[in-house]
């Protein structure tokens, strides 16, 4: 799993944007800026839509009033599907990166095994703070739980 003061790995993730997907390579998309990153088991999803997404949207212009330059939500769905939810429950302010293929969540060692409940591998609910690069802070949520990787949670540690 990574860790605090690790570089993030690079691989291919998706941008949902207004035109349509834009691959990124995650070298480049965090490269020069301080990045608040959260991941979600997936778009829709009952404690993703109701509290883990809107917390972000009503705490962006506070993390960026603390030195984030940018807030990002990842999952393992594709970039249709993150921009549909983006543009339902979300703002400009989150930008949306799919991880489709689960790369991301694997390369970070951070994937979950949805089966049981028809979703398949997955990456787990977690958050961190990417400086450059670099991760700075990591909130991995246990199983169920939904505290650690909160837009409030968040704001304490910058």
């Amino acid at each position: 799993m990574i860790n605090k003061g690790d570089k993030i790995p690079e691989v291919n993730l998706v941008k949902a944007t207004a035109n349509g997907p834009e691959q990124v390579s995650s070298s480049e998309y965090f490269a020069g800026k301080k990045v608040a990153l959260f991941s979600v088991p997936g778009a829709y999803t009952p404690t993703c839509s109701a509290k883990h997404l809107p917390g972000y949207v009503e705490k962006a212009a506070e993390l960026k009033a603390k030195g984030v330059d940018e807030i990002a939500c990842t999952a393992v769905n594709d970039a249709f599907v993150l921009g549909a939810w983006n543009k339902d429950s979300g703002s400009e302010d989150v930008t949306m990166l799919a991880d489709g293929n689960g790369d991301f969540a694997k390369a970070v060692g951070l994937e979950m095994d949805g089966s049981g409940f028809g979703l398949g591998t997955r990456g787990q609910r977690f958050s961190m703070i990417v400086n450059d690069g670099v991760v700075e802070e990591l909130n991995v949520e246990a199983p169920g739980d939904f505290k650690v990787s909160a837009a409030d949670y968040m704001l304490d540690q910058l």
